[in-house]
């Protein structure tokens, strides 16, 4: 029988295939986080993070400046407080002269509004107890660890930040971090919601990076990795809360509901492709068993495919050094 259909007549050249590329990626598509930390010169590397570092205000200038010559132009910021900064409510996560508020205002001086400033909102590396709201009888509550969420998100949109991003899990705080900041005056401060948050065992190198690891686990208030269908219940009240963007995290073995986050949500889908996603590929190419390149571009490719428009990762900056992103 005569072949009608030849489906390699479009992969014979690299400018063919790339015509035809249904998928692209570049810089503007790449959020970049940070460790924030007390103190001053600063630039620590975190042993479970290959290139990953705890970097102090004044380093962490020098540091996105470095990044926006590559092209990353948004950043997301984790204040990691002292130890003896921590206590059972959080309250350093409020401090108007903490490390992230610090860290937003050096940052707005020096680059105005050249850059995205996104912060994580969370108790969880401010708590004693490691939980990411308050914690009364062994029991994460709701409500009042709410309200105390808000009162993050506000001081960081008064420091400077374009984006606050709830990465908590409670319910109801995207509502009360949107009321919270309009009645305030930030109308224009944005909400990233970490709408479907899984309770993940790719986590562990971040916990360590952020000194956050829980007495207990976090597993009722991060979502259960069974269940798909509540994580779009999750991005539906989010958005009808106020959310602006919504995010899936993990992204690697949760591509299937960024595709249906991406089907139901008008807004801009987002992806966190997590420290255990990365350091996995760092062990790997370390140990000479993969082609790091080719595996970042593949997972990366494959996230936007799924259909996030940004991606929060730790590779952007060697795939724009090395010339991997274009």
């Amino acid at each position: 029988m005569e072949l009608i259909q030849r489906p390699r007549r479009l992969r014979t050249s690299p400018l063919m295939r790339e015509i035809v590329a249904e998928t692209d990626i570049s810089a503007r598509h790449l959020i970049t986080p940070h460790f924030v930390v007390e103190g001053e010169g600063h630039v620590d590397e975190i042993a479970s993070m290959p290139g990953v570092t705890h970097v102090s205000v004044d380093k962490l200038v020098e540091e996105i400046a470095a990044d926006v010559e590559l092209g990353l132009k948004s950043h997301l910021l984790f204040g990691i407080p002292n130890d003896d900064a921590k206590d059972h409510t959080g309250s350093a996560a409020v401090d108007d002269n903490g490390v992230v508020a610090r860290a937003l205002r050096a940052l707005r001086e020096r680059f105005g509004s050249e850059i995205i400033l996104i912060t994580d909102v969370c108790l969880c590396a401010y708590t004693s107890h490691g939980h990411c709201g308050f914690l009364e009888d062994g029991v994460v509550v709701n409500d009042s660890s709410v309200e105390q969420l808000a009162k993050m998100a506000l001081t960081h949109a008064k420091a400077g930040a374009d984006i606050v991003s709830p990465s908590d899990m409670m319910d109801g705080r995207v509502g009360a971090i949107r009321d919270l900041l309009d009645e305030n005056g930030y109308v224009n401060t944005a909400i990233l919601a970490y709408s479907a948050k899984f309770a993940s065992a790719y986590y562990g190198p971040f916990r360590d990076a952020c000194d956050s690891a829980p007495q207990g686990d976090r597993k009722t208030y991060q979502m259960d990795f069974r269940n798909g269908r509540e994580a779009l219940l999750e991005a539906i009240l989010d958005m009808q809360e106020g959310a602006d963007m919504v995010m899936v995290k993990p992204a690697l073995a949760y591509l299937d509901i960024v595709r249906n986050v991406r089907a139901e949500a008008l807004c801009p889908v987002v992806c966190y492709n997590v420290s255990g996603e990365f350091s996995m590929v760092k062990a790997s190419a370390a140990a000479g068993y993969c082609d790091e390149q080719a595996i970042v571009m593949e997972n990366l490719l494959a996230m936007r495919r799924a259909g996030a428009d940004l991606i929060i990762t730790y590779h952007g900056r060697d795939a724009l050094k090395g010339g991997w992103i274009k």
